[in-house]
């Protein structure tokens, strides 16, 4: 089975924009196309609580013939037009989708961030992670959110085994980022959202990058736009991952990256995986 993952950064933009940003953009979605994965996973899709339009699912059947769509989208009192996650899955498939509410802090389980598909053997289940925020103003909701969508994959890792990715918004080791130094208090790479991110894997699961490659260094899945020379100086951050439960570790066949050319911002992630 092949699955990716991708924060898209705005499916509309990606899908109708006459801009540079949304050509490069498109131009991932064709690299995905060729591809041929069972499963994409997209978050931070910024689409209304109404869904994608019309137009949306029709460019979207055009790029992706013979895949049905799930999505979930924020909604009130969450913040209109933000986050949001959708699956993009063979049509010969057939899982069960659900839309977890975890009991997260504030307004986190109304934001669109989480979308499980059930099959008869195994979970894969997508994340967008709450970012802490400029000047982590939202950390501490950040830390709740982490208790609590952690007891989440446990919850699904007693039923069968899980298959999770999305954007985790934490670079998990010192390896992950390019200047960890200077970027100890930055969102993404404070002690607290690290620690939450190992306690998370202390409960069954395994990263798969670090899992097949080790501590190769230098690979990086998203790279700040607000610097036009962070990806041609590769000074990027992984905060991107496929995470698999222990117990089937060992069907990992390949997790990497997929490039994403010379657009700034999320790389596309790639998981195969012999189920």
């Amino acid at each position: 089975m092949k699955l990716i993952s991708w924060n898209i950064d705005s499916l509309n933009a990606a899908l109708t924009s006459d801009s540079a940003r949304a050509l490069l953009s498109r131009k991932v979605i064709d690299t995905l196309v060729a591809e041929d994965a069972d499963i994409i996973a997209i978050q931070e899709t910024k689409l209304s609580a109404k869904g994608p339009t019309k137009k949306h699912l029709q460019i979207l059947a055009d790029y992706f013939p013979d895949y049905e769509i799930a999505w979930r989208s924020s909604v009130e009192p969450a913040r209109k037009g933000y986050a949001g996650t959708m699956f993009i899955y063979r049509n010969s498939l057939n899982p069960t989708i659900t839309y977890p509410e975890i009991g997260a802090p504030s307004t986190m389980d109304c934001e669109g961030r989480i979308i499980t598909l059930e099959f008869d053997n195994f979970f894969v289940t997508q994340v967008y992670t709450p970012n802490a925020g400029d000047g982590l103003k939202r950390l501490a909701d950040r830390q709740g959110w982490d208790i609590q969508y952690a007891a989440y994959l446990a919850e699904l890792d007693a039923k069968k085994p899980v298959l999770a990715t999305g954007d985790y918004n934490v670079a998990h080791k010192e390896i992950d980022l390019a200047n960890p130094a200077s970027n100890r208090r930055s969102p993404g790479f404070t002690d607290e959202e690290r620690q939450g991110f190992t306690e998370l894997l202390a409960k069954g699961f395994t990263d798969t990058f670090r899992h097949i490659h080790g501590d190769i260094p230098n690979v990086y899945s998203w790279w700040a736009q607000r610097s036009k020379t962070s990806k041609i100086n590769n000074s990027g951050w992984r905060i991107d991952y496929w995470l698999t439960s222990n117990r089937i570790a060992d069907k990992i066949t390949k997790s990497e990256m997929i490039s994403s050319g010379d657009r700034q911002d999320h790389t596309p992630i790639k998981l195969e995986i012999d189920l």
